[in-house]
């Protein structure tokens, strides 16, 4: 049922776009504004795409996207799903099947984070090199050869070479980027005081409620995958003030424009 559906979708695309883009890119909370920057675009809401869920979440467009940028074919996802939505791990992680039937090779994923790591500031950039899942795994239920190994192996989930590449770009364009690790965790509600502390001690040096089931979702269909991430907040005993959503939003329009130049120069280099 799931490649039937998968096919489906695929041929909806298909008919309605002309390119074939090799890079997708996922958008997180209020870094919509990467969307103006794409060329002869083409936008889909995702209640006309068949099988697609909606994004519910302020700061979420719930568009894929396709254009260039720069002069790159790329695919882009304008907000995503999350598991706190409502939604099952296999409906979040279908855009990114899709991908796979699609012909996408390399994905670049976004989102806002919090800070577990004290040297991190608000507003800074950070590049995930690993990550502590806390949220589930996408890939239970049944398997598909298609999709790769039914044990796929995540001692490098997040692409080295990606990683590398990112550094350098930041390093020319003086922007200031940590490497770090994400820990995942299912949300809404922030995190309290006690679990951030028992969450640093385990090794994370961010918090957030997504990017982890994509991330080994594309790993697995063997999908160079690179995770760059925003400081929104400091996470919870950190930070004095109140965490909001709101936040999230206004501190991702900043952000936005340092990841714009990142991402828009390293769909060049790794096209």
């Amino acid at each position: 049922m799931l490649l039937k559906q998968l096919q489906e979708t695929k041929n909806f695309i298909d008919k309605t776009i002309k390119t074939k883009p090799k890079i997708a890119v996922i958008l997180g909370s209020g870094l919509s504004n990467i969307q103006n920057e794409i060329k002869n675009s083409i936008s889909i809401p995702y209640g006309k795409i068949p099988y697609f869920k909606q994004s519910t979440v302020e700061g979420h467009n719930g568009q894929l996207v396709f254009g260039k940028l720069n002069s790159t074919d790329i695919m882009l996802m304008s907000g995503r799903l999350h598991y706190y939505e409502g939604y099952c791990l296999h409906d979040i992680i279908y855009p990114v099947r899709l991908m796979k039937f699609l012909g996408i090779e390399k994905l670049i994923i976004t989102c806002a984070v919090g800070a577990l790591n004290s040297r991190y500031d608000v507003g800074d950039i950070v590049v995930i090199k690993d990550h502590i899942n806390f949220l589930g795994n996408p890939l239970t239920g049944k398997h598909y050869n298609i999709f790769g190994n039914r044990f796929p192996d995540s001692s490098n989930i997040y692409d080295t070479t990606l990683r590398k590449t990112v550094k350098q770009i930041s390093v020319k364009n003086k922007i200031k980027i940590h490497e770090g690790v994400y820990f995942a965790v299912t949300g809404p509600s922030y995190e309290t005081p006690a679990e951030v502390k028992a969450f640093k001690k385990l090794g994370g040096d961010v918090v957030g409620m997504s990017l982890v089931p994509e991330s080994i979702t594309a790993s697995q269909e063997g999908i160079k995958t690179v995770a760059l991430t925003y400081v929104s907040n400091k996470a919870a005993g950190i930070s004095k003030k109140q965490l909001s959503h709101g936040e999230v939003l206004a501190l991702g329009k900043k952000a936005g424009i340092s990841l714009e130049k990142i991402i828009s120069e390293l769909t060049v280099k790794i096209k």
